[in-house]
């Protein structure tokens, strides 16, 4: 199956909270759990010290608000791209979250995800 025939409703039930994830475990510094939906080539991506010294010093990473708000879905080949307007506890501003999906193996996983 391709993800971009899900429907948005289908996509986001997988989104939220794998998004939800993401802040929990930022917060947390907790590599592992962080990662843990990620595509075999994010995880390769994702080094686990460069990741550690982000948990550590990012204060945008470190201070997310639970509370965001969605913006859309972009469906382009064997991918889709949530798009969420997020939120920080100290920095004030808004960013723009970006949450790639796809299926691997049969399941639904993360191939990027990003803050700007």
């Amino acid at each position: 199956m391709n993800i971009i025939e899900l429907s948005d409703e289908d996509i986001l039930k997988v989104a939220n909270p794998y998004w939800d994830d993401l802040v929990k475990y930022s917060h947390n510094k907790n590599y592992g759990a962080f990662t843990r939906n990620f595509a075999h080539k994010m995880k390769l991506a994702a080094n686990e010290v460069e990741m550690g010294k982000q948990f550590a010093k990012s204060t945008l990473t470190k201070n997310l608000t639970k509370e965001r708000e969605y913006l859309g879905i972009i469906r382009r080949g064997e991918h889709v791209t949530v798009l969420f307007k997020q939120t920080n506890k100290k920095k004030a501003g808004e960013w723009l979250g970006r949450l790639v999906l796809g299926f691997e193996e049969d399941e639904i996983k993360i191939f990027g995800a990003t803050l700007f």
